[in-house]
């Protein structure tokens, strides 16, 4: 496993870290999630991305991480990340969503009882709320750092304008915001444009999620939609109009030049998205311990030749997701 500092901070990340957001709930095999969670810190996965509202059911990812944590992995808590978040529904009423005080503070009580901890290590105002002032979800975050429920601030998701803001704010009161959470893939370019300047401004790290663009930057799709894929599931985020025929031909295409680089395609996915120095780790899921073994392989082979890379963003142009 490579490493690399959060922006100017002294936390390293493994270049990748695993997400909990499918296949950790109380619906998924738990066996399954146990196998995926050690195997991943056995390979030097030392970040394990969370969220209250994760499952599912709601709530369900952070209790099954706190059980496996206390009977196989306790004796590690010091080697290991523990991140979660707050900031989408997650549970009825006017308190159980947003970005409010009242939401955080709440939200980050619940999912230290969930998962057994007694801080997280990186705590995210999950989203940017329009209704919220900036400043109190800010505030929220300072005094969550203060009382030591995380050892870390961070954001995700907030559009270039507020970040800057919330960036400001933390920095103004001594608590940095460590990590900027953000999309970014092949198919979703977006944070080059504003986001990762500014977090190299603020010197914050970027960690990216749904890099390989919820499976589509695969070979999955290459010949139709498979019975068990997320864009075969109605309730899936992936929809099954997004796979267009324009997009599978342009994966097609980059498959090509993985294979011409000895990869899969999520692998070259992968390690195209880490290529740029302001992207600290990427945030990958995985059903089985097989496809976290293809993630991992993608460590095996980061560097591009410029060739390489005009190619792709030859392919790329007019992409999005």
């Amino acid at each position: 496993m490579n490493y690399a500092y959060c922006g100017t901070s002294g936390l390293q990340l493994p270049q990748l870290s695993l997400g909990l957001w499918h296949n950790f709930g109380f619906a998924d095999d738990d066996e399954t999630a146990r196998e995926m969670i050690i195997h991943a810190f056995e390979h030097g996965v030392t970040h394990f991305d969370l969220a209250n509202n994760y499952g599912p059911p709601p709530g369900s990812a952070e209790s099954n991480f706190g059980k496996i944590l206390k009977e196989n992995l306790a004796s590690h808590r010091d080697e290991m990340i523990v991140s979660s978040k707050a900031g989408h529904l997650m549970w009825d009423g006017p308190y159980g969503d947003g970005s409010s005080r009242k939401y955080l503070m709440a939200s980050i009580n619940q999912s230290l009882k969930r998962t057994g901890l007694e801080y997280f290590d990186i705590f995210y105002s999950h989203r940017y709320d329009p209704n919220t002032p900036v400043e109190e979800t800010m505030q929220a975050l300072v005094d969550i750092v203060r009382q030591g429920k995380a050892l870390y601030a961070g954001i995700s998701k907030y559009p270039p304008v507020e970040a800057r803001r919330a960036l400001d704010y933390l920095r103004e009161r001594d608590v940095p915001c460590l990590l900027f959470q953000d999309k970014y893939s092949m198919f979703n370019r977006k944070p080059e444009e504003k986001i990762l300047d500014i977090t190299s401004e603020f010197g914050t790290g970027f960690i990216a999620f749904s890099p390989l663009a919820q499976g589509l930057l695969t070979d999955k799709y290459l010949n139709g939609i498979p019975v068990y894929s997320r864009a075969a599931d109605p309730a899936g985020f992936l929809q099954k109009e997004q796979v267009t025929p324009q997009l599978v031909d342009k994966v097609r295409q980059l498959n090509e030049i993985a294979l011409q680089r000895g990869q899969t395609m999520a692998e070259m996915a992968l390690a195209w998205a880490l290529r740029d120095e302001r992207v600290t780790s990427l945030i990958v899921g995985a059903r089985n311990t097989a496809q976290l073994n293809d993630s991992l392989n993608a460590l095996q082979q980061l560097s591009f030749s410029q060739e390489e890379l005009d190619l792709i963003d030859t392919i790329l142009d007019g992409a999005t997701l």
